[in-house]
């Protein structure tokens, strides 16, 4: 089901958006509904993550940590 808004936007916004849409070869429609897509996206994970941190605890961790092998790296693997 799609929906249709009415939106004010600054015109220097307008501008910029139908420049990009040419670019990318979309309708400004398409980079709109995208641009949304990606920041509903951005702030649901940020809430998951969240949700997820709350249930952490100091000794969850240090028991999975304990059973990481302590051996040294490869050389491919190492830090510089």
């Amino acid at each position: 089901m799609k929906s249709t808004i009415s939106l004010r936007i600054p015109s220097s916004y307008h501008k910029a958006i139908q420049k990009v849409a040419e670019t990318e070869n979309i309708s400004m429609n398409q980079l709109i509904a995208s641009a949304i897509g990606e920041k509903l996206s951005a702030l649901e994970t940020e809430s998951y993550i969240n949700e997820r941190a709350s249930r952490a605890s100091r000794d969850k961790f240090e028991a999975a940590l304990s059973k990481v092998p302590n051996i040294e790296p490869e050389p491919f693997d190492e830090v510089q």
